[in-house]
């Protein structure tokens, strides 16, 4: 992942932190639970935002259910956002299989392999990191606008 290029004030972050079953019930549980805390820190429904926050966790928390899963344990989700990203954290405990840039194709005629083609398209950075004492993190992060340039932010959500 790439470094944020510009300077950054401390501020305040909200975090969401939840295990799910390795199952694809599990994956759109957090999907769904992911789109309803977003909503709940201002960003709301059908915003473009979390439009795209839901597609990037759908296809991570689908990746880690079908490449990462060990039967009994649990994938973790971890959302958090401050005044100037969105990061998302997909944890599985297979950290041997870790997919890596060269991964991210897929013969035109294949059922599956787009995921993280979508994922590339939609974040603004991402990448995959270990995961202290067992497995694999996949990170996607979005940039949010500049203050000046949003209608809303979600400090605006929350105080109505």
């Amino acid at each position: 992942m790439r470094p944020a290029s510009t300077p950054r004030l401390p501020v305040t972050a909200r975090v969401f932190v939840q295990r799910f079953s390795s199952t694809p019930r599990g994956a759109r549980l957090a999907r769904h639970l992911v789109v309803h805390r977003l909503d709940a820190w201002g960003v709301p429904y059908g915003s473009a935002l979390s439009d795209t926050a839901a597609l990037l966790v759908a296809e991570l928390a689908a990746n880690a259910v079908t490449h990462g899963r060990v039967p009994g344990r649990d994938i973790e989700v971890l959302l958090r956002l401050d005044a100037y990203t969105l990061r998302i954290d997909v944890s599985d405990s297979r950290g041997e299989r870790r997919p890596t840039v060269t991964m991210v194709t897929a013969a035109p005629e294949a059922e599956h392999g787009r995921g993280l083609l979508l994922v590339e398209a939609l974040a603004d950075r991402w990448g995959v990191f270990d995961r202290v004492p067992v497995g694999k993190t996949v990170r996607a992060e979005l940039d949010l606008p500049p203050r000046d340039q949003r209608s809303r932010t979600p400090d605006d959500f929350a105080r109505e």
